[in-house]
């Protein structure tokens, strides 16, 4: 595959988003990715909160977050001082503007720890690119096609992964990595995938 993750230093701490746990869990693959991965993972205390209460829902999210941390795939970190008042900012302010508990704390983590952010949602990219120019972010995507992952579960297996993960938790692609997701998933599967643009899963479009 010519796809290259973002993810150059392997010294960087990564901060995963609770949508980035769903992903991750819906892939199938969950605790071959954090082996494989060669940074520090970590999860903020507000994710871990938000995914215990899709429990109620049937969701088995939290429990696979709870899994990787008893067995230490994933470190659960807490917000200092200055990470509080960076998350206060993030969730104030009208819907526009502000973010929901899990993603102002990965951000305020990650910015108050010079950390890399895993984010896939479009209004905390766009926040961030506004606030926190400064700040490394990837995606899900980034993680699940990182040269190590693709190595340690070969391109048939994440191809089933990648697909899981759409299918199932509807994982958000940016545009830069959708090509390269086509490619790997293959047209017939793209077309199945909701979560994919709707002109990148046409017929016309992606034969």
């Amino acid at each position: 595959m010519n796809c290259q993750s973002c993810l150059n230093d392997n010294s960087s701490v990564i901060v995963v988003d609770s949508s980035v746990i769903i992903n991750l869990s819906a892939s199938g693959i969950f605790a071959e990715i954090m082996d494989a991965l060669p940074n520090r993972i970590v999860a903020v205390q507000e994710v871990k909160y938000e995914l215990e209460r899709g429990r109620s829902n049937g969701y088995g999210d939290a429990q696979a977050l709870e899994s990787a941390i008893e067995e230490g795939k994933v470190g659960l970190v807490s917000l200092g001082e200055k990470g509080q008042s960076y998350f206060v900012d993030l969730v104030s302010g009208p819907a526009s503007v502000s973010l929901g508990d899990g993603e102002a704390a990965t951000i305020a983590y990650a910015v108050e720890t010079s950390a890399c952010a895993v984010l896939d949602e479009r209004k905390a990219n766009r926040i961030c690119d506004k606030r926190y120019t400064s700040l490394a972010k990837v995606s899900s995507t980034d993680l699940l096609l990182h040269e190590n992952v693709v190595a340690e579960i070969g391109t048939s297996g994440l191809s089933d992964a990648v697909f899981s993960a759409l299918q199932i938790a509807k994982m958000r692609v940016l545009p830069h990595h959708q090509r390269c997701i086509l490619n790997l998933i293959g047209p017939d599967r793209a077309a199945k995938c909701s979560s994919l643009p709707k002109a990148l899963r046409a017929s016309s479009s992606i034969r």
